[in-house]
């Protein structure tokens, strides 16, 4: 973790078909901070918007093959229209070219969704499908 790195200064909003890349890429890399592909496929809105904001850099220097990242915080938006927060891990040729919030406004609101919403593993168990099932 590099303390003095400047994280990126925008959120990012990406479509779905972004969201199940980004989670598919962090798998392949064995980054840390990831979902199961599968189920983001099984609950994530397909047309939904989703949103990152960045929370730190991460590095891997038993593993020099993966380049240092972005830790960002995850606002997935379900197929039941609830959202949830996750994190996932970006490494930046992944996170440069995604749209970022146009607005002061929608930034806010994004910060107060991920300030009020439940974890992943907080929505499994208030569903009833336990957190196993990531």
């Amino acid at each position: 973790m590099d303390a003095e790195r400047p994280l990126p200064c925008e959120v990012k909003v990406i479509d779905s078909a972004s969201l199940f890349r980004l989670e598919e890429r962090a798998g392949a890399l064995g980054l840390s901070q990831r979902l199961d592909p599968t189920w983001v496929r099984a609950n994530a809105a397909p047309g939904g918007t989703h949103y990152l904001w960045p929370a730190l850099w991460h590095a891997l220097s038993h593993r020099p093959d993966v380049p240092d990242h972005v830790r960002w915080e995850l606002l997935i938006t379900l197929r039941t229209g609830d959202r949830v927060v996750s994190w996932l891990d970006v490494i930046p040729d992944d996170f440069a070219p995604l749209p970022k919030v146009t607005s002061r406004e929608e930034g806010t609101q994004v910060r107060q969704l991920l300030d009020h919403a439940p974890s992943v593993r907080e929505w499994l168990l208030r569903e009833g499908g336990g957190s196993d099932r990531l």
